[in-house]
């Protein structure tokens, strides 16, 4: 039995798509670490400058998506999900890329991001280059109270 391969297709994204990733965002991020954005954060930001927002689609849906924003010569991925159904197949690894490219084609030295302390991401920002830079103690909240460390990653582009 042969399985079909799916072509992931990388498109640039807009406020227009706050249904999309808010849904990727409720599947992939678990609501214990609070780490979810609120979908007017989400189209807020993107009204600002030197943000971008790169969706992944498989077969015409959202599956996934980047988000970030430049400022000068420097940058930072706000945030990075991929559907639960579509995890570990190289989508968060090829939107990665997509960032990294993005980044150099805009002139940017150093790309920054944060990410809980214990989620399993670590693994491919570090398969890509990313040195952790800092510790920001309780930076998570979630509903109950709880908080979680959180830590920060950057990668030079030089």
């Amino acid at each position: 039995m042969s399985a079909r391969v799916r072509l992931v297709e990388l498109a640039a994204g807009s406020a227009t798509d706050a249904e999309a990733i808010d849904r990727v965002m409720g599947a992939a991020f678990d609501p214990r670490y609070g780490e979810a954005w609120t979908r007017s954060q989400c189209v807020g930001i993107l009204a600002m400058p030197g943000v971008w927002l790169t969706l992944a689609r498989v077969e015409g849906a959202v599956v996934g998506f980047a988000l970030s924003r430049a400022i000068m010569d420097e940058a930072e991925l706000l945030l990075i999900a991929v559907d639960p159904v579509h995890a570990r197949t190289g989508i968060g690894a090829t939107l990665l890329r997509a960032t990294i490219a993005e980044c150099r084609s805009r002139g940017v030295k150093r790309l920054h991001l944060e990410v809980r302390a214990n989620n399993s991401a670590v693994a491919l920002y570090a398969a890509h280059g990313f040195r952790r830079a800092g510790v920001r103690r309780s930076y998570y909240r979630n509903r109950a109270g709880e908080t979680f460390d959180a830590h920060t990653y950057a990668l030079s582009l030089e």
